[in-house]
C-alpha cells in the first residue's frame, strides 16, 4: 500500500502532452499487439473479468440489488462456457462496487459467500460524482464507508482545484483521504473527462500518486467524456515514470464507456504494452464497469457455440 508523504514531491509540474501523437501512439499500441484468435480472445476476455470492479450506483439500489450483484461477481461464467473453456474453477470479478449506504449489504452478501477474502468491497465516496462538497463531509463518507466493511475507496478529485491550478490544495486533499482510508486501499478518480487537457491529467496524476493513491481511475461515469485510451497512455505514462522515480508500483482503473468485450481487450493490451505484465494483475489493474460483464458472456456464449459445433476444445 502506498504511504502518503509529507510534502510534494518535484513530479507534478507542467508536462506538455501532444494530442496528435497521443492519438496515433494508441493505433500502433493496438496494432502491435493484435489479439485476434478465437482462443487468444477468449483467454483475455476470461482475464478481463477478474480485474472488474462489478458496479452498481443507481438512485434505485436496494439490499436485494446488492445481493444480485455480489451473487453475480462470485459466479460470472455459465457451465457450458466453464466446461468449452476447460476452467475447473467458477471466476469470480475482482469486486463489487457500491455506494457507502449499501456498503453492509454487499458485506453481508459476500461473508454468507465465505468470500470476503477473495472479493474486495469498494465504495464511492467524497459526495460522488461532483466531490464539490466540504472536505469534512467527505472524510466522514469515507470513514463510514469503512466502518461498514469497505476494503477499497473510490475517492472524486475537486476538479475545481486542477483547473485552477491549485495543487498543493489538491494533494493535501488527497493526503486527508488517504489517511481516513485507513487499511483501505485509495482509488483517486480523476473525472478525466473535466479537466480540460492532457497535461491537467498528467499533473493529476502525479499529484494523487503523491500523496498516496493506490490506484489511480479515469472517470465516475457521469461525465460527457469517460474512459478512452489516450487518456488511458497518459495515465500509464505517469505511473510509469512515478515508478521510476520512486519504486512505487500504483494501479489504474478505467471507468465509464468500458462496454464491450474488445473495449476490455484494448484496455489490457495498452497496459500490457506501456506497463508491463506485471500490471496486469488485479492488484494493479481494474475496469469499472456495470454492463461489461454481460457483454463478455454474450461473447463467450457466442464463441461457445463456434467450439461446440466445430468440435474443438479451448485450453487457457
Amino acid at each position: 500500500m502506498v504511504q502518503p508523504t509529507t510534502k510534494m514531491l518535484h513530479t507534478s509540474q507542467h508536462v506538455p502532452v501532444d494530442k496528435a501523437s497521443v492519438d496515433a501512439q494508441i493505433e500502433y499500441i493496438l496494432a502491435k499487439h493484435p489479439v485476434k484468435s478465437t482462443a487468444n480472445v477468449n483467454k483475455w476476455l476470461v482475464k478481463a473479468i477478474t480485474h472488474i470492479d462489478l458496479t452498481t450506483l443507481s438512485g434505485d439500489d436496494t439490499r436485494s440489488n446488492v445481493t444480485r450483484l455480489c451473487r453475480k461477481a462470485a459466479d460470472t461464467l455459465p457451465p457450458n462456457i466453464l466446461k468449452s473453456l476447460n476452467l475447473e474453477q467458477k471466476v469470480k470479478t475482482a469486486a463489487v462496487c457500491v455506494y457507502p449506504s449499501k456498503v453492509k449489504d454487499a458485506y453481508d452478501a459476500l461473508k454468507n459467500l465465505n468470500l470476503l477474502k477473495e472479493i474486495n468491497i469498494a465504495s464511492v465516496a467524497t459526495g460522488f460524482p461532483s466531490g464539490l462538497y466540504s472536505l469534512e463531509t467527505r472524510l466522514q463518507e469515507i470513514k463510514f464507508a469503512v466502518s461498514n466493511g469497505a476494503t477499497e475507496i473510490d475517492v472524486v478529485l475537486d476538479r475545481s482545484l486542477v483547473l485552477t491550478g491549485q495543487w498543493d490544495a489538491l494533494f493535501h486533499e488527497v493526503q486527508q483521504m488517504k489517511k481516513a482510508c485507513g487499511p483501505a486501499h485509495l482509488k483517486v478518480i480523476l473525472g478525466v473527462g473535466q479537466l480540460a487537457t492532457y497535461e491537467n491529467v498528467y499533473r493529476a496524476s502525479m499529484v494523487s500518486m503523491e500523496a498516496g493513491a493506490d490506484f489511480i481511475k479515469t472517470s465516475t461515469g457521469f461525465e460527457q467524456v469517460n474512459a478512452t485510451l489516450p487518456v488511458g497512455l497518459v495515465m500509464c505514462r505517469a505511473i510509469r515514470n512515478y515508478y521510476h522515480m520512486t519504486g512505487i508500483k500504483v494501479g489504474l482503473k478505467p471507468a465509464g464507456g468500458v462496454r464491450t468485450a474488445r473495449d476490455a481487450i484494448n484496455w489490457l493490451v495498452l497496459v500490457y504494452s506501456e506497463l508491463g505484465p506485471e500490471w496486469l494483475t488485479p492488484s494493479l489493474f481494474r475496469i469499472g464497469a456495470s454492463g461489461l460483464l454481460d457483454n463478455i458472456v454474450d461473447e463467450l456464449e457466442k464463441r461457445n457455440v463456434v467450439v461446440e459445433n466445430t468440435n474443438k476444445t479451448l485450453t487457457l
